[in-house]
């Protein structure tokens, strides 16, 4: 018999001290027989998570009564078989695998040591201690399963963690396995080159990745540096009273400069509304449409080139869904803000289809803080193009929107959510210049302090707006902005209307 290494020898008696002494495996139940005893909610928990995992088990249950979900989801599994009766002895006869799931304690200790007088492995609810084995929480990414134990202490970590994780991991992952299982078949040689083969072509999911001075890195700074510059000097040469800051500014810039602060800490804390509540707050100030989404756009600039940014450096961007929104994204926002732009002359007509549409979006974050979730589709959305110049579009045209309808249409149509908001932020950057510059170009005798106040006010809240994000109610702030945008916008329509009757 060959002896382990002295280091195995020490890991293995290091060993002896953790505490989960568990041993982790995966049985395929598909050519096992289970049987579980008791039919109730948790009988239906634990038949739900077995067919999950193995569609193709066959269990048989065995239950007095039998609660109508079990039954249901039975009729779907023709290797599920149902008997309502008592248990006895003879019903662990053909088992391979026993779960029990009844509220007796007395028939739970008596089905167990049935089990074990026939050698069987023995699984029971909510009792750890009498428990061979546990149903842990699973991770499953196609052909990745991962198993999560907490030793029986606590389910629900396992649960939790189990939604970080699937949450994290990208649905690629699979694709990857596949191609590794293609490689692998596709290697000669003995034993020790295709491990090292092999080795080498994961690497990359381990080892850190090194600072690149990519095209796409240069041209996002870039980008940032130049539209401050034109900025700047748009503002300078735009507006005599731009060049008369030193001797009064407009009390104006210091309310919009309180507002963007504000509203950019609430969109750092719940990840939403920075557009719909600084829009509805000019519009309820009296600033044009075309001014109000102008500063909107202007102010987004740094910050979602920033979160850009650093989606493209995590790997969080779906290139091939990326170039299916940008470009048509840019052109929907040029277009709306040309059109609004060309509007300004009739501001106050437009202004209560804006407050509409901003209603619209208030509406849209108090559903999502009171959690009215919507039906989500197994189906990839398929008009990825028209989608992002349609969010281009009443972006720019309603001062915000872009996250609200694009991201929301993607993750709802199926799409990975990380994936999908890295893409969705990286786009949006681009999108914001485009905006910005046409509503600059565009736009004549604009009242730039509320402009400078919001840009202003957000790039002072941008460094602590994520450091308070974990220390407040984020469901009490959405339902909050909710109401807020929603009131503010009711009141814009009604305004209009009591002035055209």
């Amino acid at each position: 018999m060959a002896l382990l290494p002295e280091n195995n020898i020490a890991a293995i008696q290091n060993n002896k001290k953790a505490g989960n002494q568990l041993f982790p495996v995966f049985i395929k139940l598909n050519e096992l027989h289970t049987v579980l005893i008791g039919a109730g909610n948790v009988g239906l928990e634990k038949l739900t998570v077995v067919l999950h995992n193995s569609p193709e088990a066959r269990v048989t249950v065995i239950a007095e009564n039998i609660i109508p979900g079990v039954q249901k989801l039975a009729e779907n599994y023709p290797k599920v078989i149902i008997y309502q009766k008592s248990f006895t002895d003879n019903d662990l006869n053909e088992a391979d695998i026993v779960i029990t799931a009844t509220d007796n304690s007395k028939l739970n200790a008596y089905i167990r040591e049935s089990a074990h007088e026939r050698k069987l492995l023995i699984n029971v609810a909510d009792k750890p201690d009498l428990c061979d084995f546990y149903l842990g929480s699973i991770v499953q990414k196609g052909d990745l399963k991962i198993g999560i134990s907490t030793n029986g202490k606590s389910p629900t970590v396992a649960k939790r963690l189990r939604e970080v994780l699937s949450e994290s991991l990208p649905a690629e992952l699979d694709i990857t396995l596949q191609q590794m299982n293609d490689l692998r078949n596709t290697l000669s040689g003995d034993f020790t080159h295709k491990v090292r083969t092999l080795n080498e072509a994961t690497a990359v999911l381990v080892e850190p990745i090194a600072p690149k001075k990519s095209n796409l890195q240069w041209l996002i700074w870039g980008t940032i540096i130049l539209s401050l510059v034109i900025g700047i000097t748009a503002l300078w040469y735009n507006d005599a009273q731009f060049r008369t800051y030193a001797q009064g500014i407009n009390p104006m810039f210091y309310y919009f400069l309180g507002a963007g602060f504000v509203f950019a800490l609430v969109d750092g804390a719940i990840g939403m509304s920075y557009g719909v509540t600084s829009n509805a707050f000019s519009l309820a100030m009296g600033i044009s449409p075309a001014t109000a989404s102008m500063g909107v756009h202007l102010s987004e600039i740094l910050s979602n080139g920033i979160a850009g940014w650093m989606h493209y450096r995590m790997g969080n961007v779906n290139w091939k869904l990326y170039k299916m929104l940008v470009l048509p994204g840019i052109a929907g926002a040029v277009l709306g803000a040309y059109i609004l732009s060309s509007l300004e002359d009739y501001s106050n007509y437009t202004k209560p289809f804006i407050a509409f549409y901003t209603l619209i979006l208030g509406g849209v974050i108090l559903s999502k803080a009171l959690n009215i979730k919507r039906k989500k589709s197994t189906d990839k959305i398929k008009k990825v193009r028209l989608l992002g110049f349609g969010g281009g579009f009443i972006d720019a045209v309603g001062g915000g929107g872009w996250g609200s309808i694009v991201l929301s249409s993607l993750i709802a149509g199926g799409r990975h959510p990380r994936f999908s908001l890295g893409s969705v932020k990286l786009s949006r950057f681009f999108i914001a210049i485009s905006s910005s510059l046409t509503f600059i170009t565009m736009t004549n005798g604009v009242i730039w302090e509320p402009v400078a106040g919001l840009v202003i006010g957000a790039a002072l809240a941008s460094p602590i707006a994520a450091k308070i994000s974990n220390k407040i109610s984020v469901k009490a702030i959405m339902v909050a902005v909710g109401v807020i945008v929603m009131l503010t916008s009711i009141r814009s329509i009604i305004l209009f209307l009591m002035k055209i009757l």
